[in-house]
């Protein structure tokens, strides 16, 4: 309770501030960076690099009103068939604008539903994306599977393409609870998908869980985290429902005032916290567990770990390309955000120029407060010497900032010889912390709950 009073007092269960997977967050991005810019850090990557691939699939056959990514609904494969075309296109417009050599670490197809596109359109695509992008040594691909949406055809297409690493989404097993966010996928159709998917040698495996839901308690969280593990995944993303209905108009069919408060928000994730590291999971970060054998725990054991769109990765290339529309490219020299709404990127794309809308060119300061943040997310720490190594920071300009967050924080941060450190008690505090290093308006965008 003492440690719940702190928390109250700083303002835990108040705050509303970014999640952090980029930085500047997008909402700061700006008409500056356009198509022009893109196709100039494109041919600024080296000869020979190893780079990253996002793929945006933005339909599902049903929406989910809990899901505020940008996706669109259809009950028909054409519309389908006709944006896989479009992909088709823009993949080969970035294989003509790469040099030579350039290979690929991660590969991941996101969305929407991947699964939707058909088994012979996703065999088309795969083909596309190694022709212009050959998969390096040891790279991952991994595709976001809809267990509602998948058939023997199309896991097998997948797995002939080579996908080693297959996401699906839970967010909850209670089927009072899936009533009221739109998503009906019981435990037996979600474990069957699981079977498909290890039975095609695919022995990688991500799930997302939500906490925050309508109507979920400490018992109902508990009974899915259950089921969640006797699917024996190796890697687990505890994500905090964000209740956003001015920008994902969809969530208005949820009722709010069926909400936890944050408050128990905090217990539903202590909740599922306990069960998961008491099964043998290693915490990742402040909202991911993984099997010691995975990636993500070798890389944060490492001091490797790193935070992209997608959340915590062990990814270390230095460029992520987008492709499809709303996606968001991150290249040394800035972010590119391809248009969003799926019209104006086909019609871009068919016109032969990518369709860039918006982004930011990195100043210096935006550099070393991006790695401060990251390494607030990823490692609770911020190491001094790495700064004044590699962004040229004078120590005693850093030391004044610990100071003032220490200040602001109390006992939840830890200045040390090394650096500022945040204890086990105050991680709760972790996006609040990073934010007191975040020089943009806040006030810009409506962000969600701190816990």
């Amino acid at each position: 309770m003492e440690q719940e009073s702190q928390l109250t007092r700083l303002g835990l269960f108040d705050a509303r501030v970014p999640r952090y997977t980029s930085y500047p967050t997008a909402p700061h991005f700006s008409a500056d960076v356009g198509s022009a810019q893109f196709e100039d850090w494109i041919a600024a990557i080296p000869a020979g690099s190893s780079i990253s691939l996002y793929m945006h699939v933005p339909f599902c056959r049903r929406l989910c009103w809990f899901c505020a990514c940008r996706t669109q609904g259809t009950q028909s494969d054409d519309p389908v068939r006709a944006y896989a075309e479009v992909l088709l296109a823009e993949l080969k417009m970035l294989k003509d604008r790469l040099a030579p050599g350039v290979t690929l670490s991660r590969l991941h197809w996101g969305g929407g539903t991947p699964t939707l596109m058909p088994a012979d359109m996703m065999a088309r695509v795969a083909d596309a994306v190694f022709e212009a992008v050959p998969m390096g040594e040891g790279a991952e691909f991994s595709v976001e599977i809809d267990p509602n949406e998948i058939d023997d055809a199309r896991m097998d297409a997948l797995a002939a393409a080579g996908m080693n690493r297959a996401s699906i989404g839970v967010q909850d097993f209670d089927p009072q609870i899936q009533q009221v966010i739109g998503r009906d996928q019981s435990y037996e159709v979600t474990r069957r998908a699981v079977e498909m998917i290890r039975e095609r040698g695919v022995q990688s495996l991500n799930a997302d869980i939500l906490y925050g839901l309508p109507h979920q308690t400490n018992t109902k969280i508990a009974q899915s985290v259950q089921k969640l593990l006797s699917l024996s995944p190796d890697r687990v993303a505890l994500y905090g429902y964000a209740h956003v209905p001015w920008m994902a108009r969809r969530q208005t069919m949820i009722p709010s005032d069926h909400l936890p408060t944050p408050q128990e928000r905090l217990a539903l994730f202590e909740t599922a916290r306990q069960l998961f590291v008491t099964d043998g999971y290693d915490e990742i970060g402040i909202d991911h567990f993984a099997l010691p054998t995975d990636g993500l725990a070798r890389a944060q054991k490492a001091g490797l770990l790193r935070r992209n769109f997608q959340g915590y990765t062990d990814d270390l290339a230095p460029v992520l390309v987008g492709m499809g529309a709303s996606s968001i490219s991150r290249f040394p020299q800035g972010y590119a955000q391809n248009a969003s709404a799926t019209s104006v990127h086909i019609k871009a794309i068919r016109e032969g120029r990518f369709s860039t809308a918006r982004g930011h060119a990195f100043s210096d300061e935006d550099k070393l407060r991006s790695r401060m943040i990251e390494a607030l997310m990823c490692d609770f720490r911020i190491d001094a010497a790495e700064l004044m190594r590699d962004h040229g920071v004078p120590r005693a300009r850093l030391e004044t900032m610990f100071a003032d967050c220490a200040a602001r924080f109390e006992d939840m941060v830890e200045v040390t010889p090394t650096g500022l450190f945040i204890p086990e008690k105050g991680r709760p505090l972790t996006r609040m912390i990073a934010r007191s290093f975040d020089t943009y308006d806040l006030s810009k965008a409506g962000h969600s709950s701190a816990i």
